[in-house]
């Protein structure tokens, strides 16, 4: 999979992901730190990505679209150490990525 790493997400994050296989890119690796959350949601959009934040306001921003894609992850941690982030993220993408590539799969058909 695809993931575009919002600011608040650990640049650790995106290490575990690409150990796991995955396809990880963090804004601040592009110098993006400041691009406006309209312009992230279109970069995720257009490169096929799903958006790991901890910005409330992408859920907003993805639902006033009408847009189906990016998929966005958004999480409402207490602790939001690396290590707690990468487990649930573990476990929402056991739970979800049939979902995400089946759903990805379908737009693009």
């Amino acid at each position: 999979m695809r993931f575009l790493a919002n600011m608040g997400i650990s640049s650790r994050t995106v290490e575990w992901l690409r150990e796991q296989g995955h396809n990880a890119v963090h804004l601040r690796e592009q110098d993006l730190q400041r691009a406006p959350d309209d312009e992230i949601l279109a970069k995720a959009r257009a490169e096929g990505r799903v958006l790991l934040t901890m910005d409330l306001d992408f859920g907003h921003l993805l639902a006033v679209s009408n847009e189906k894609l990016p998929s966005v992850v958004i999480f409402r941690l207490s602790d939001e150490r690396s290590e707690i982030v990468n487990e649930r993220l573990a476990d929402v993408l056991a739970q979800c990525a049939q979902d995400i590539r089946g759903r990805r799969s379908h737009l693009r058909g």
